[in-house]
Formats: structure tokens, sequence, C-alpha cells
């Protein structure tokens, strides 16, 4: 682990400034009271408060916490308007893909309303307006459609990854279902095509009228800050570096070194992920002047898409965070799946989507006998690889890789480009940094080393459909000409060094490596751009123009500067002390994802 010291951040958190930094309330009775002072402000003869759910929070502790806390004159549940379980389910069923356990499409048609029952909404707003004076709380999913001009909005909030732990504890179940009890990657998929999509269209387009946000990621712990400071904090994150909170998973293959250098549990059997800049399941913490409150990372990106991504950026791909960076550990672990992504033309017609998984591994760190698979080994012929995976998935022998499979060594700072369409694995023995374009779902595995997930079930195998993305002419001699170590010098200064190192000419990310031991100017490439430390104990991020305050970063954390931070230096936090960055950005000038 080359004896780091574990100074990995793994709580990063952004500052509120004043005087936002006080509009906060924390626990169910300092909550009831602050938005009973907020119904009495407005002087209403009745007032309807609605309490907004995200997917996957837990509505009956947010409906008996406010019960006990304002003691409202009418408490309702906008779950009571909601089509019954089998509707939904039907409804919901043609973005699914039927039996595949993985894979559907995305819902891009359906909204909120179309969850709710017309006669059960209509006698709800009944109850609501029927209420001759008082307080009228309405909570739930949905509860903002069902009070359109309710005089207090409070949006309950949750970021995903959150949601997911839920599921997999079955905790939660879909929007509008009844099936606590579903398997959780089943669950996922069923958020990942259709709940979140539903949930974020309606959450854009209320954001502005938030009256408060309520944290609610810890059961019995309820914080609460106004609209106004949650619109603030989304303005000062996109106009400053900041880091995403990393979540960590184990997983069949998972490895020992993020134990040690991003100070993990050790006695966790394994750490297989690290998810480091994922914003769509992210969650960004905010430090107020009584606590930190966490919300959605996603937030920032649908609330201020323009000044995060940069305007050509935002044109392109709308509020959609387009670059994901990610760590895979297999030091003391197993390899990966065997695996291929989806071609873009296979993307849209299969998913609907309008962009793939291009990505690359960059190799933090290796141990001898460390090694990437990459393309298919000189000589292989196809029909006998496909062959080959169809005999091991039916239970015959397993599938001989070194037969088959082009192997690479794997040593530090090596940069592997995996276009989609391109058979690889990440071996044992390496410390990844997977740079890649964000719909990270669409992975076809094609081989799993006769291993069962951590349910103890066989995780599912895509043969069939990965046979049809296979781009075969990529064998061991096309990846080392084009897809090992495409390193290309492009600039000095003094003590720094700059180098192109991918990704894929057929991708829409570039990436650039930064060496250098005194500052390093990075002049913006017109978007967002997402940066890790590969080398070096600490390094600090500063304005040339003092637009920000100075950011520092240490070993393996990523960071993201967004494109209304301007320009923007990195220097070394020792002075004189080596250090690297490897950064990615979208390609100025491409074309416009359609679908």
């Amino acid at each position: 682990m080359n004896g780091r010291a574990a100074n990995y951040d793994k709580f990063p958190c952004i500052a509120m400034p004043a005087p936002h930094a006080e509009h906060y309330w924390q626990g169910w009775p300092a909550v009831g009271r602050r938005l009973r002072e907020a119904v009495a402000a407005g002087g209403w003869k009745q007032a309807v408060v609605a309490v907004e759910c995200y997917s996957g929070v837990f509505a009956e502790e947010v409906r008996e916490g406010l019960r006990a806390a304002m003691r409202p004159d009418l408490l309702l549940d906008s779950a009571r308007a909601l089509k019954p379980p089998a509707e939904v389910d039907q409804l919901v069923a043609p973005y699914l893909g039927g039996d595949d356990p993985v894979f559907g499409r995305w819902c891009e048609e359906l909204e909120l309303a179309d969850f709710f029952d017309a006669a059960g909404a209509a006698a709800l707003r009944g109850e609501l307006t029927g209420l001759p004076a008082g307080v009228a709380v309405v909570i739930g999913p949905g509860a903002s459609w069902l009070a359109p001009d309710a005089d207090v909005l409070v949006y309950a909030d949750l970021p995903r990854w959150t949601g997911q732990l839920r599921q997999r504890r079955n905790e939660v179940p879909n929007l509008g279902a009844e099936n606590h009890a579903l398997k959780a990657a089943l669950k996922y998929k069923r958020a990942y095509f259709i709940d979140w999509r539903v949930c974020d269209r309606h959450k854009l387009r209320t954001m502005a009228q938030w009256d408060f946000l309520l944290d609610t990621g810890r059961p019995g712990e309820p914080r609460l800050i106004t609209g106004e400071a949650h619109r603030v904090a989304l303005r000062t994150a996109s106009q400053r570096p900041f880091r995403v909170v990393p979540f960590f998973d184990p997983g069949p293959w998972g490895g020992q070194w993020m134990k040690e250098v991003c100070d993990l549990d050790r006695a966790a059997p394994n750490y297989a992920w690290c998810f480091d800049c994922v914003p769509e399941e992210n969650s960004l913490l905010l430090g107020f002047a009584g606590g930190r409150v966490e919300i959605p990372a996603l937030n920032v990106v649908l609330g201020e898409p323009a000044l995060l991504l940069g305007d050509e950026v935002y044109r392109r791909f709308g509020a959609e965070f387009p670059i994901r960076f990610d760590l895979l550990d297999t030091i003391g672990g197993g390899n990966l799946s065997f695996q291929v992504h989806p071609t873009v033309e296979y993307m849209r017609a299969h998913f609907g989507l309008p962009y793939t998984q291009d990505e690359s591994y960059y190799i933090l760190d290796a141990v001898p006998g460390g090694c990437v698979y990459l393309g298919r080994r000189n000589g292989s012929a196809p029909a006998e690889l496909i062959a080959a995976l169809e005999a091991a998935q039916a239970g015959g022998a397993p599938f001989d890789d070194a037969l088959f499979a082009g192997r690479f060594p794997a040593r530090r700072h090596d940069h592997f480009l995996i276009p989609a369409g391109t058979l690889h694995c990440s071996g044992a023995g390496t410390m990844v940094l997977e740079i890649s374009a964000t719909p990270y779902l669409f992975t076809f595995k094609l081989w799993d080393w006769n291993r069962l997930g951590l349910d103890g079930q066989p995780r599912p195998l895509n043969l069939a459909r990965g046979r049809e993305v296979i781009q075969w002419e990529r064998d061991e001699d096309y990846a080392r000409a084009h897809l090992v170590n495409q390193v290309t010098a492009l600039a000095r200064g003094d003590g720094w060094r700059e180098e192109r190192t991918g990704l894929h000419a057929s991708g829409f990310i570039e990436s650039r490596r930064h060496w250098f031991t005194h500052p390093v100017p990075h002049p913006r490439t017109g978007g967002v751009e997402v940066l890790n430390l590969v080398e070096g104990e600490a390094a600090v991020v500063e304005s040339p123009t003092g637009a920000f305050a100075p950011f520092v970063v240490h070993y393996a954390e990523t960071f993201i500067v967004p494109a209304g931070a301007g320009d923007y230096v990195i220097r070394p936090e020792v002075p004189l002390a080596p250090c690297a960055t490897v950064k990615a950005f979208v390609r100025p000038g491409g074309p416009i994802p359609t679908s």
C-alpha cells in the first residue's frame, strides 16, 4: 500500500455562508415548532402544509413526528389517494423489461400524478379544503401535487444511496407498490428506471417553491433548513470545488486496499467499490451553525445545471452529470466479472438512452501479478469464445480466460482505455480509478468466475446481450496499439507538465494528467471538470482571482470543479512535494446526444 497515511476525508462538507448558516433546526420538537411559526407568520385562518416525500423516505416516521410536534387539526396521508398497487404495477410494467433481472427502459413519460387515483385525489383534496379553520398537513409522495396551493411546502429529501440501503433491509417499497420483501436488486431496478426519474422531474418543478427542506436520512434525527438556505447551498457548491460524500460497498471480488488508505472498518470482509463521484446517488454534506445536513448531490445538478456543468455541457446533456469516477479494489481480492458495455446504437435501440458507458481504468496501485484483461486473445475465434462462455454458463467447464482473453500486467499510473464493445475485466491485485460516462448500470457480464454474489445467489450474466455488442476486431494487438497507455505530451511549465492520457476517441470524455511540484494552472475547458489526486499526500486548489477559498484534497480523493468556479490552480500542500492529478472533462464541440 506504499505506506501512505490514511488522510482520506470520508465526510467532506461545504460550510454554509452567513446568515443562512443559522437556518437550521434539529429534532421533531424543533422542526414542528419552526413549521408552526411559519404558519403563524402567514396569518392564515386555515393553512395547508404539504410535506412532499422522495421515494424511500420513511413517510410514516415523518407523519408521526409531525403529529406530535405540530398537533395539526387535520393530518392526511397522500398514499390514501394512490392507485391500488396492482394498477401501479401494470402502469410501470412497460419500463421493466419483462423478466430481465437487470435491465429496463428509462421512464420519461410518466408523471407523479399518473400514480394517483382521480377519485381518491379528489376526496383527499375535499378534506383539505373542507377544514373551516386550523392547520391541515398532508404528507407523502405527491403531497405537493395533491395540495398545489399549499401555504407551506416542505420537501422531505433522501439521497438515492440511503434509499438503496433501505431497500436492501426490506424497509421501503417502490413508489406506489407493496413490495417490501421483493429482492433488493429488483427494487433497485424499478427505482432506477422509474421511481427516481418520476420523483426527480417533480422535484425539479417544485424546488424553487420549497419553503423548507427536511433531511430524513437519519431515522429519529430530522434536520430542517429553509428552502432559501438550500438554494444558496446549491449556488455555493456550483461556484467552488467540492466533493460529494463517498460511499463504500463490499462485493464478491472486493479487496483490502481501501481499508487502509481510506481508513475503513478493518473487520469488514472487503470493500469492492468506492463511489466517490456519482452525483445521481451520492450525497452532499452542508455545514450549518447547529449541525450538518445531508442532501442529494443530484440537487446541485437539477438546481444549478448551467453553473455546475457549463453552458455547452448543459446544452448537450441537459440536467445530467455525464462523468463518473469510482474506485475498484481487487488488492487482496479477486477478478471483476469478464464483461462488455453496449455500443451507443444498442443503448438507443434497447434502453432509450443517448450515450453509453465508455470508460477507462487508471491504476492507482497494483501488487506484483496485478493485471487487466482487455480485448480477446490474439488468434482466438469469436465463435469458440462464445461457445466456451455458453458452456461455462450452462455448468460445463469454467471459461478459459488464458485461451480467450487478452491480459496485460498492471502497474501504478498505467491507463487502460475501454471504449464500449471492448471485452475487459480488472484482474485481482489492482486498485483502479474508473473514469467513465455516467450510465453505469449498463454492464453486460459474460463470466463471473463460478462464484456467488453476497446474497449467496449467482450474479446475473448477460451473454445474450453481450454477444451482440462485442467488437471482435479489438484483440491484444489492437489493445496494445490503441488502448494501453496512450500518452501524449501536451504542455509544460515551471515545475509541471501536462499529458493527454485518453479516453478513447469514440467517446466524449477527455482525460489529462498533470505531474507537478509547483503550482500548475488549469484554464477552463468551458465545462465541469472531475479530478482525482493520484500521486501525493495532499494538494490545494486555488482561484487566481480569489473567486473561492483554497480547497484541500488528499490522495485518492475525487473532486468536482464546476464551470462556475472559473480558472483554477493546483499546488502541492507541502512545497515541492511531487503530486499528480488526473482530470476528465467533456470534449468541447462534440455532438448533442439525442434519443
